[in-house]
């Protein structure tokens, strides 16, 4: 399931290249076809990210709320520009496996924001978990691939959605009722207000942290790479209940991920690894294998004490943990 990072990045590469235009929407698939016929021909005005759910604001006051869930996907064709908030990095000299700044993270394989999230003209795009690049298709706009719930088609770029969760059309006070219900997400408000929020929440429940990180109503976007990254981080036994953290440990998970989360917008990759060096890094850019402490290294020895690394499920998911680390 695509986590946070994704989604913010989606939603960027709407604002950058949808936003101002008018908007062509249909249903190949037939299964939106009234929902499309709703913003059929208006302006898109606003695209944002709400952890792992996305919303389109169109003029007329009707919004597009996208949830990708497991098998969610983009592809976006056309005059694709890159993210707009990586426009700094132009006028900048790349060299292989550079470090700009801490949030501008760039490496030689493309793999940085202003690659990977945009493509050059006439190419298609797929973003959800993995991004890649595919064929170019022959003329503009391509035809469907596949099962397309909804098409948005302006005059020099498209975007197709494919087996999304959710995909439905809400007036502005369903949008807010929808987006009041989710948790804190730190790319939206990384103030003190969403951060006591969290810390509140987490320290009054007796669920384990493990299943608390994952709820979507105590904190928005984590999913289950961030969630078992996230606890080895903190040296936090999944099975914890909430109440049990310090105030200090509940600040500092919300901190890592605020910190994880720009890290991933930004670079396009989930990577959870710090202080790495010039070849760890780029290793960490173009492997998965190669840049997280835990997630799916089961039976392979903990990076940091050489204890074999636990699988189990947790909240239906596969949760990969160091029992001695964060026991």
């Amino acid at each position: 399931m695509p986590e946070g990072h994704s989604v913010h990045r989606i939603a960027r590469q709407f604002a950058r290249n949808f936003v101002g235009k008018r908007i062509r929407l249909s249903s190949p698939q037939g299964r939106f076809v009234d929902g499309a016929a709703m913003l059929d021909g208006h302006i898109m005005t606003d695209a944002r990210a709400v952890g792992k759910q996305m919303f389109l604001e169109f003029d007329h006051g009707l919004w597009l709320r996208v949830h990708l869930g497991l098998y969610g996907a983009w592809d976006f064709a056309g005059d694709i520009h890159a993210n707009g908030t990586d426009a700094a990095l132009r006028n900048r000299r790349r060299r292989p496996i550079a470090r700009v700044a801490d949030d501008q993270m760039l490496d030689s394989a493309g793999e940085d924001s202003l690659h990977s999230i945009g493509a050059p003209r006439l190419t298609r795009l797929r973003m959800a978990e993995g991004e890649k690049v595919s064929i170019e298709p022959d003329g503009f706009p391509p035809e469907p691939i596949g099962q397309v719930r909804v098409r948005l088609l302006a005059d020099d770029v498209v975007a197709d959605l494919r087996g999304p969760t959710a995909c439905v059309v809400l007036d502005p006070q369903e949008v807010q009722v929808a987006m009041d219900r989710l948790g804190p997400d730190p790319l939206l408000d990384d103030g003190p207000a969403a951060e006591d929020r969290f810390v509140t929440v987490v320290r009054k429940k007796p669920t384990p942290i493990g299943r608390l990180l994952m709820d979507q109503l105590v904190v928005s976007g984590i999913g289950n790479v961030y969630r078992a990254e996230l606890l080895f981080r903190a040296g936090l036994n999944p099975h914890a209940p909430g109440k049990s953290l310090s105030d200090e440990q509940a600040r500092a998970l919300w901190r890592d991920w605020a910190h994880l989360l720009k890290i991933g917008v930004t670079t396009g990759q989930m990577l959870t690894m710090d202080g790495l060096g010039d070849a760890a890094y780029g290793r960490a850019l173009r492997r998965r294998a190669d840049r997280h402490w835990v997630y799916k290294r089961e039976g392979l020895p903990c990076r940091v004490c050489g204890t074999h690394i636990a699988l189990e499920e947790m909240a239906a998911r596969k949760l990969y943990w160091c029992p001695t680390c964060q026991a």
